[in-house]
């Protein structure tokens, strides 16, 4: 270590013990409830003169179908505004979508400008927080980074603002990573999509695999994630992310950054609308910067005015047609404001997007013309990588054979577009001539995730090496257009330069000058990288207070009743994870990133599906870090078709932290340490387990989403100095906990839901769903429903089963499943289920009337086998009546 690092080491520690002291006083203070200012952002929609209507059937193709066509184009002529009649959905939604912690404690004034703040901070300031078009909240981004503190608790920390500006200097630009999601039900049979909201089609869930596996390939890392609020995208991203094992990571979901909105044509098939009006017309509204196709009125079955995720935007938001040039605008505030600082900092940023948001980043990093735009594609799922200089202008690519650069782009492709798509059509082939093909690609391996990954990235290398003897390179390219260029051929810097000495071998000239991309002659090869049930389970004893149970619907019940009505009272839905492997296994898990079992990812599934049936929607969704707290939200909100919902991950829902016993069996702690020791540390409420060593894989320390992300605590001076010392420069590090009693649990997770969920959802009448963990919402219902410090231990919180807290009764209620099944047989509540069961009362006093099931309790009341056998009978007609129902 040298006497310039050391001399840096040393002032960056008397900084920390001067303000640790007042951290370590702040961290008990309460913190200041947020506040949003909600400002529209006025866009003129052109109403076009031609009003285009079709039945799309996603069983038959979706292919339009002509109602009626009417009236007149007009070239050249901007359609006039059409006014949009009809109400918009009712709704509070403010998305909140991100993390809790404040990263950088910033008001958003995003602009770079060079005043005394920044050089005293090295970050902007700002005292306003509306800025610009007032929407820079809809994706919850400024949540993510808005500061909580008043300005005396900025000044206290002043000191250590100033040392990290001295003592750091600015990071190198980060990774900016932009990935088109994976074929759709609509692309893959040509239809006009916009802001329709069609799923991935089984070759789109590949090609997303395939792009999370080549981005673990090239050892691309990934600090926060933005796209759209269409299902296809949103899709994408949770593929990617479940492959790279950081669900965790921060995703904000933007209206701008949705696909072009096709007004009228949406929902149409291109070839039947080509037949129709020409093709030549429809090529203009498609290729043109700035034309129009016909706008969209308020009676079309896809104005966005209808879906309730647009319910927080103004009429003037929403459009109803756009050009190509419209939606790039529409965009541009998410580069300028959001992405662009994000890659300031150092951090890496994944778009995951559609053709035409992505063409205009493109367009605007490469500072690509009008015209040249148009050649410009951006094919399903191939990552394309950006790299930037200190002054944010984009760095030629550098890469291997393997990788690819479009003409008018810097970006660098990870893979040659159509390689997987022709690999995939022969695969059926191709796995019958390669024995163990298939065991490769099945997911059910011993392996880990990563030598999973990189295993099927071969075998798929293997495919497309053998499907590219099939692919003609000088064959007519078949493209309908979906990548954005008109279908015309992509023009890659090889080709060019292949054709250019070709013609020189003919005698042909040829001027490298008149070429629209140069080979970069600084290429480098880039080398390869070397990469149980429990013991002493609870018994539940008889609850002498029934359970309230509501009944199903009579509309979801019998067929032709009319549909379920909806929730629209505020309500908390609260929901502990599915079973995982270390569940079933009997072992003390924490803050250990178990995934969720088959069974769990079921469970998760089926609480979804009731939940829909009676009528349940959710505004928010809250979350841990940990993988099984989120694929449970996830899977609940999928059932629910409501992937847009934004999810609030904290770690302040986070599972109780066992220390020294995580990852081990509980029958291993209670041999080793006797019965009452390990009772102690299991049931006890004050008494934490042995703690972590700083240096161990258990302590949260050591995981980087608890390093990065992570910035609501103080900072530890001793382990401050530890991580200095090992990495021989000044290092902060937060006071993390190495084990937890359960008031400690409790002490973290109470106030997360006193001082943030109930202002900024409850409060605001939003039905909130919390998915989190057994320690965790033990926490919450201790609150909730009063239950004393002595009795919580022994409640016993069920796998995957919806827990119904009514604000206005102030009770918990259970979902009938429509089994006829008593829930207090089916499951395990413990010995503390009577506080959790109280009687359900409305405001009067009065017996809540939802409560209408109830199950016999009298052991008088015996039933005999012709009863059990007729109550089976009725029984399976329910289900079956169901089970019409949802294939209806």
């Amino acid at each position: 270590m040298d006497a310039i690092t050391m001399r840096k080491l040393t002032l960056t520690m008397a900084v920390l013990l001067i303000v640790s002291g007042c951290e370590a006083l702040l961290v008990f203070l309460p913190r200041r409830s947020p506040f949003t200012v909600i400002s529209t952002r006025s866009s003129t929609n052109s109403a076009g003169l031609l009003h285009l209507h079709s039945k799309a059937n996603e069983s038959d193709g979706l292919e339009g179908k002509w109602i009626k066509v009417s009236s007149a184009l007009d070239e050249g002529v901007d359609a006039a505004n059409e006014e949009k009649e009809g109400a918009f959905l009712s709704s509070d939604y403010n998305s909140m979508n991100g993390y809790n912690t404040d990263l950088n404690r910033y008001h958003t004034m995003l602009r770079e400008r060079g005043t005394f703040v920044e050089a005293l901070f090295g970050q902007r300031r700002s005292f306003v927080i509306a800025k610009r078009d007032g929407d820079e909240n809809e994706d919850g981004w400024r949540d993510m980074r808005r500061q909580r503190r008043p300005l005396w608790k900025h000044l206290l920390r002043l000191p250590i603002s100033v040392a990290k500006n001295v003592l750091w200097k600015p990071p190198q630009p980060g990774t900016l990573i932009l990935i088109r999601h994976g074929q759709s039900v609509w692309n893959s049979n040509k239809t006009f999509t916009g802001w329709a909201d069609p799923d991935l089609s089984e070759l789109g869930l590949r090609e997303v695999e395939h792009a999370a596996r080549l981005l673990l390939e090239g050892g691309y890392e990934i600090d926060v994630v933005f796209t759209s609020r269409l299902k296809r995208a949103i899709r994408s991203v949770w593929i990617i992310l479940q492959e790279l094992e950081e669900v965790y990571l921060p995703v904000f979901k933007s209206w701008r950054l949705n696909e072009r909105m096709y007004g009228a044509l949406t929902g149409l098939s291109k070839k039947e609308t080509a037949e129709q009006l020409g093709s030549s017309i429809v090529q203009e509204w498609r290729g043109s910067l700035k034309s129009r196709p016909p706008a969209l009125t308020p009676t079309h079955p896809f104005w966005p005015g209808k879906d309730r995720k647009y319910a927080d935007l103004s009429s003037d938001q929403i459009p109803m047609t756009e050009s190509l040039m419209d939606c790039m605008e529409r965009t541009a505030p998410v580069w300028e404001d959001k992405i662009m600082y994000e890659l300031r900092k150092g951090r890496n940023v994944m778009v995951v997007a559609h053709a035409n948001t992505l063409r205009g980043l493109v367009k605007t990093i490469d500072g690509v013309s009008d015209e040249d735009i148009r050649e410009v594609a951006i094919p399903t799922g191939i990552p394309i990588i950006y790299k930037f200089d200190e002054n944010m202008k984009s760095i030629p690519p550098e890469g291997d054979r393997q990788t690819k650069s479009q003409i008018h782009m810097k970006g660098l492709f990870l893979e040659q577009p159509g390689l997987l798509k022709e690999a995939l059509a022969r695969e059926e082939e191709w796995s019958k001539q390669v024995p163990g093909y298939n065991p490769t690609m099945a997911k059910e391996t011993s392996m880990t995730s990563l030598e999973r990954s990189l295993f099927k990235l071969q075998a798929e290398r293997e495919m497309n090496e053998w499907a590219g003897q099939f692919i003609d390179p000088d064959a007519p390219h078949e493209d309908d257009g979906n990548d954005g260029n008109e279908g015309k051929p992509m023009q890659w810097q090889d080709s060019i330069w292949a054709k250019g000495m070709n013609s020189v071998k003919s005698g042909e000239p040829f001027d490298p000058d008149t070429v629209d991309f140069h080979e970069n002659k600084d290429m480098k090869h880039v080398d390869d990288l070397e990469d149980v049930p429990s013991e002493n389970e609870v018994v539940a004893n008889m609850v002498r207070n029934q359970p309230c149970i509501t009944s199903f619907p009579s509309a979801y019940m019998i067929p032709g009743m009319g549909s379920v009505p909806v929730r629209r009272d505020a309500v908390i839905v609260i929901i502990r994870h599915g079973k995982t492997e270390h569940n079933k296994l009997g072992l003390f898990t924490g803050w250990e990133d178990a995934p969720l079992a088959r069974e769990g990812v079921d469970e998760a599934r089926e609480a979804g599906r009731l939940l829909k049936a009676h009528g349940f929607e959710f505004d928010v969704v809250y979350t841990s870090w940990l993988s099984r707290a989120i694929e449970t939200a996830w899977h609940v909100i999928d059932e629910m078709d409501a992937l847009w919902l934004p999810i609030v991950k904290t770690w302040r829902l986070n599972e109780r932290m066992y220390g020294k016993l995580t990852g081990l069996s509980k029958q291993m702690v209670r041999q080793r340490h006797g019965p009452t020791q390990f009772k102690k540390w299991r049931r006890g409420y004050k008494d934490p387990p042995p703690p972590v060593s700083s240096f161990s894989q258990h302590y949260p320390g050591n995981d980087p989403r608890y390093e990065k992300y992570l910035n609501d605590i103080r900072y530890s001076a001793s382990e401050s100095i530890i991580r200095s010392i090992e990495k021989g420069r000044p290092t902060l590090h937060r006071k993390l906990p190495k084990s937890e009693s359960l008031k400690n649990c409790m002490d973290r997770t109470i106030p997360f839901f006193t001082e943030r969920i109930v202002p900024e959802a409850i409060d605001q009448g939003k039905r909130v769903l919390i998915s989190s963990s057994e320690n965790a919402i033990r926490g919450l219902l201790m609150h909730l429903c009063e239950i004393p410090e002595d009795k919580i231990t022994e409640l016993e919180i069920p796998n995957g089963l919806p827990l119904v807290f009514d604000l206005r009764s102030k009770c918990v209620k259970l979902l009938d499943d429509g089994t006829g099944r008593d829930p207090l047989e089916v499951h395990n509540f413990g010995k503390a289920a009577s506080y959790l069961f109280r009687p359900c009362e409305d405001e009067d006093g009065n017996p809540d009337e939802e409560c209408d099931i109830r199950f016999a309790t009298d052991e008088r009341f015996v039933l005999t086998n012709d009863d059990h056998a007729t109550i089976a009978a009725i029984k399976k007609q329910i289900v079956s009546r169901n089970e019409a129902v949802l294939a209806e």
